[in-house]
């Protein structure tokens, strides 16, 4: 690794290095990524030496208190070790790249709006603890509550190696607050993870295929956001999707921010479209069909959120919907990992 590294930084350095800028822009990925994976595994090292001293300090001086301060660097040890292992994982071709998540209700009205504004506050909460930078990128806010729909930026290394586990449908079942009998009831909301592209991968793109527009945004946002046409939509005429941003100041930001989700959505149809190709090639069917839930989250008559790609469970839902999604990532990583290797799947 450390070798890759320094060939790539000797690259960096030659006379022609931006005659190609995609190029160029590829190996600044690969740089930035192999040192981010460097110093990870050096501030490893360095815990573990740190810990080795403290036992010897402890041992010498017979420090009765000695036991429970290693006993806590040696969690924050395996935290960070379980970190990086998990990163090992992440072998796709675009798992580095930042990630763009857009969730929208299913039927239901007011209870799947306000079951698709809790998954948003439970992706934001993920990646706030991750320190992922989070933008919101365009909100719709619902009816009575809840949203309509969104659409969220993550900004990070690994950010769509993580999140791509969440594509597809979520299903909660709960008493819901908006019905007047007080029945148990079952909402739905899809969750689109996508890479955000970069300039260094080509997407058709023409103008002609763009119906651009401009509107007064709607929801929050300071006095300026609001009385101004600045929020721009965007609908690609060959495909028939629509994307929005109204988030920022002026009509150029959003316009901009619109352009790349929608090449970002057009590159991932794209993608997949590959990837369903090779899967019938080999003659694999997918398990998982858009319609299909691939977790539930049960808030009652007990509480239980399931994975039904990997089987992997957490009876605290509370907690899943404050952000620990760590353990269904995990458990979709490694599963994916073994099919890939052929090991079958790992039902945790």
């Amino acid at each position: 690794m450390s070798n890759r590294l320094e060939e790539l930084e000797n690259k960096a350095t030659e006379p022609d290095f931006w005659n190609d800028s995609a190029k160029s822009q590829e190996v600044l990925r690969e740089i930035k990524l192999l040192r981010d994976k460097l110093l990870k595994i050096q501030r490893l090292s360095d815990l573990y030496d740190e810990i080795e001293l403290m036992i010897m300090i402890g041992n010498e001086e017979n420090d009765q208190s000695a036991p429970e301060a290693v006993a806590k660097e040696i969690e924050k040890f395996k935290t960070e070790f379980e970190s990086l292992r998990l990163e090992t994982l992440l072998t796709g071709e675009y798992d580095s790249y930042d990630a763009i998540v857009t969730i929208h209700p299913g039927a239901g009205g007011t209870e799947a709006q306000d079951w698709a504004q809790m998954l948003m506050r439970m992706y934001m909460r993920w990646g706030e603890m991750h320190e992922y930078e989070v933008k919101v990128l365009d909100l719709l806010d619902g009816d009575e509550a809840g949203i309509k729909s969104c659409s969220l930026q993550f900004s990070g290394i690994n950010a769509y190696g993580f999140l791509k586990s969440e594509h597809g449908v979520h299903r909660l079942v709960r008493f819901s607050p908006y019905n007047a009998a007080g029945k148990r009831q079952t909402s739905f909301a899809s969750v689109e993870v996508m890479p955000e592209i970069d300039d260094t991968i080509h997407i058709d793109l023409r103008p002609e295929d763009m119906e651009i527009s401009y509107f007064r945004a709607s929801g929050a946002g300071g006095q300026h956001i609001n009385k101004t046409d600045s929020a721009c939509r965007i609908v690609h005429k060959p495909t028939g999707i629509m994307v929005s941003c109204q988030t920022e100041r002026s009509q150029t930001q959003n316009r901009e921010y619109a352009i790349r989700m929608l090449t970002s959505k057009l590159f991932d149809i794209k993608r997949r479209e590959n990837e369903q190709l090779t899967n019938e090639l080999k003659g694999e069917q997918g398990d998982i069909a858009f319609g299909n839930a691939i977790r539930s989250y049960v808030f009652c008559p007990y509480t239980l959120v399931t994975d039904r790609r990997t089987g992997f469970k957490d009876s605290n839902v509370q907690r899943v919907m404050d952000g620990e999604l760590d353990g269904f990532i995990n458990s979709f990583l490694a599963d994916e990992f073994n099919k890939r290797a052929g090991n079958g799947s790992n039902n945790s």
